[in-house]
């Protein structure tokens, strides 16, 4: 998700946390390789980075200070979680969605042909 990462990259500073990383790193790698301190979790190691945390019983410790919580595809089950957690944090959170899944609330961009959902203060 190259332009995912360039979006992130052109409106974001600091701290940005990937939720589920999985095995995919291509947006993370590309966000650290520019300067970001990123943060990969997810509920298995899937390389030496990777911080082990449960969204849904998260350790909010980890996601302080970020300016943005992203996940690219996750379950529908924990995108609740995940804005709850971002709310608690007081950061930006963007939601990349299945292909045909629409996410509550927050406004939906188009960028470069991929669609996600921003949620902000403005857009809760």
């Amino acid at each position: 998700m190259i332009e995912l990462a360039i979006y992130i990259a052109s409106m974001y500073s600091g701290k940005v946390v990937e939720i589920g990383v999985g095995y995919n790193f291509t947006t993370s790698d590309y966000l650290e390789e520019r300067g970001f301190e990123v943060i990969r979790t997810d509920v298995v190691k899937t390389r030496e980075d990777v911080v082990i945390d449960d969204v849904c019983m998260p350790n909010v410790e980890i996601y302080r200070s970020a300016s943005l919580i992203y996940s690219i595809k996750p379950p529908y089950e924990i995108q609740g979680c995940i804005l709850k957690l971002a709310r608690n944090v007081g950061c930006d959170t963007i939601i990349l969605p299945l292909k045909n899944e629409i996410v509550d609330g927050g406004k939906l961009i188009n960028y470069r042909g991929i669609s996600f959902y921003l949620f902000t203060p403005q857009y809760p």
